[in-house]
């Protein structure tokens, strides 16, 4: 596809309204050709030595001309098998110099244990101190990659080598505030930092996921891509006639659909060490080792603002409307924007494009719904990384607009020079009866809407944001969950009008429970004329901790609270003749595990019936940020 044809891809009014926006695209469509041939490339093997002495593998990838630029990446998917891996000869070929380094205690990086980002400051430091020294540096240095290998990112910005990062669906939630942010250690911080007895660490797929394997120490510490070794082929010996990629991909169906005990007894075989499934908060120093004085120290009170300060590199910030990790994204970007120094904030980007996890596109939800599905007209990922580098190195940043956001719904590709985009107005939509949606106040009291939270039978999760082997994210239809009896739904009528929605969503709700504690789910839908309930965001409220900066607090029971649920953000046209739904639960299960309602005590699970209250006294309403369109 050539640049005109990728540029010509987008809306004219993106052009007319965004003309920076579309000749960035275009410069950004086309890779420039290889200026050497894949035999010209030298590859070797190094032990770089950290500040304590533990030696990391590390993979160089060398152009002829030297000195050369740097692209560096630290991994712990094993530095030959990350994504991001197939793109280095692509940089080699082009005149960059690659460093690829399996992070402490995975791959062939000493020791033989995967500490959780516990030595990723210093580590990453290290590493690009030793790039510094090397003659085949120019003295650039730029970073790249998705996910953790973005979060090792944020901690390189502090050396003032660095000349630029591109983390990937990567803010700073893990990095320096994981229980704020990050749903899968939501049980392990909440034990950290509250100390409620038992807590179950598989309770979600994700939390299965990393817990386990993390505590086991094994398994994850090599390659995520190995070959499936010998003591699995044992236990699994249907494995043996399958290809190495089948292998692997079997083993992940295997896995996914085990049960919580199966998993451990997984991880025992996988590892040879015992998986934890559920521990007392005493015994927490002997599970996690080092690791609890650490976290126990780091979670509660970390100053974000004090390590963007010390940043030395302008960032491009890469998310996408589907990620898990949005809200930190964007809360990361509106940091940067506050904290920085001047020449990181004025150099910093912000791009949002229509993607889940790591997953380009409208990624697999959208198998169900093709006409949704459109190539959006942005440059694979190591396209994007090279074309930001050239213009860092040029001097050509000002070209790129400070924020770069996909409008979904429209399919258009929109530029602005702040986030939250300015301008936008907040219109408050307000909950009726009947499962209305109105910009009309409540009235006369009404009788409010009941449902009942079964968490033996939790309402399920269907797209979204979820990272899942077994659960497609992004935008589905949800209408077939819409229709249980524990889901809640609010629609407006038809809309005669387009109205765009950019930006921070956030729910005001009434609630009362006949529970101690419980969770509130809520969802915002863009319902097409066909009836068809694609989902936009969501997020989740556990009702103990309302007061996000204060200390958990339970339910009276029956008593109707104002509880705010922040529903991240989200950029979508509503277009003339859908109509915009909002959808109320208490649970998103396996994405959040579910609330057994006893105020974290341990004991079986317990039905809650919930309430929800529109009135002139309790007027629950959903907040909107609309910059184009009226409703």
């Amino acid at each position: 596809m050539s640049a005109d044809t990728v540029a010509g891809s987008l809306s004219p009014l993106l052009t007319e309204t965004a003309p920076e926006l579309a000749r960035a695209l275009r410069r950004s469509a086309l890779l420039t050709p290889p200026r050497f041939a894949v035999a010209q490339i030298d590859v070797r093997t190094e032990l770089v030595t950290m500040r304590d002495g533990v030696r990391l593998a590390t993979d160089v990838w060398l152009p002829p001309e030297l000195p050369a630029p740097v692209v560096a990446m630290r991994t712990p998917y094993g530095r030959g098998a990350d994504p991001i891996a197939g793109a280095f000869l692509s940089f080699a070929r082009r005149g960059y110099a690659v460093v690829s380094q399996d992070v402490r205690g995975t791959g062939d990086s000493e020791p033989d244990i995967w500490d959780y980002y516990m030595y990723e400051p210093d580590d990453g430091y290290d590493l690009v101190e030793w790039i510094a020294r090397q003659d085949w540096s120019d003295g650039f240095v730029g970073a790249c990659g998705g996910s953790y290998v973005g979060q090792t990112q944020w901690q390189m910005a502090m050396h003032p080598a660095m000349s630029t990062i591109v983390p990937e669906v990567s803010g700073l939630g893990v990095a320096v505030n994981t229980a704020h942010y990050y749903m899968f250690l939501d049980a392990y911080a909440r034990v950290v930092g509250k100390g409620e007895g038992k807590v179950a660490l598989h309770l979600t797929e994700m939390e299965e996921h990393v817990a386990a394997e993390t505590l086991a120490g094994g398994y994850f510490n090599e390659p995520l891509y190995q070959p499936v070794p010998e003591r699995l082929l044992e236990r699994y010996p249907q494995l043996r006639s399958l290809s190495p990629g089948e292998r692997q991909r079997r083993l992940w169906e295997l896995y996914c659909a085990m049960s919580c005990a199966e998993r451990a007894a997984f991880v025992r075989v996988a590892t040879g060490s015992p998986a934890v499934t559920t521990v007392d908060v005493e015994s927490l120093p002997s599970v996690f080792g080092q690791r609890i004085s650490h976290d126990a120290h780091t979670l509660p009170h970390p100053d974000p603002a004090e390590l963007v300060r010390s940043f030395h590199a302008p960032v491009l910030l890469r998310t996408g409307w589907y990620d898990w990790g949005l809200n930190d994204a964007l809360a990361t970007w509106e940091l940067l924007m506050r904290a920085a120094p001047e020449p990181v904030r004025t150099g910093s980007r912000l791009f949002v494009a229509p993607s889940a996890h790591n997953q380009p596109g409208y990624h697999e939800g959208m198998a169900e719904h093709p006409e949704l599905h459109h190539a959006y007209g942005t440059p694979t990922n190591a396209e994007a990384v090279l074309r930001w580098y050239d213009a860092v190195r040029e001097g050509r940043i000002d070209e790129w607009p400070a924020v770069v956001y996909y409008l979904m719904g429209a399919n258009e590709w929109r530029s602005a020079g702040a986030w939250p985009v300015p301008g936008a107005r907040t219109v408050a939509l307000h909950l009726g009866p009947r499962g209305t949606l109105r910009t009309d106040a409540p009235g006369a009291a009404t009788v409010p809407d009941r449902y009942v939270y079964d968490p033996d039978d939790p309402t399920p999760t269907v797209g979204g944001s979820i990272v899942s082997y077994r659960y497609p994210p992004g935008s589905v239809d949800v209408n077939a969950v819409q229709r249980r009896a524990d889901v809640l739904t609010y629609t407006t009528d038809v809309l005669l009008d387009d109205v765009d929605v950019v930006g921070p969503l956030r729910l005001v709700l009434y609630a009362a429970s006949s529970a101690v504690d419980t969770d509130f789910v809520a969802r915002l839908c863009d319902v097409f004329p066909d009836g068809r309930a694609i989902q936009l965001q969501s997020g989740l409220l556990r009702a103990r901790y309302r007061d996000l900066d204060g200390e958990p607090e339970l339910l009276e029971p029956g008593r109707v609270y104002r509880l705010e649920i922040d529903m991240c953000a989200t950029a979508n046209r509503f277009a003339a003749g859908h109509r915009i739904r909002l959808d109320i639960s208490s649970a998103d299960f396996p994405k959040y595990d579910r609330n057994a309602n006893r105020g974290g005590e341990p004991g079986p699970p317990v039905a809650a019936e919930q309430l929800v209250h529109h009135d002139r006294e309790y007027p629950s309403h959903l907040l909107l940020p609309v910059v184009a369109g009226r409703l």
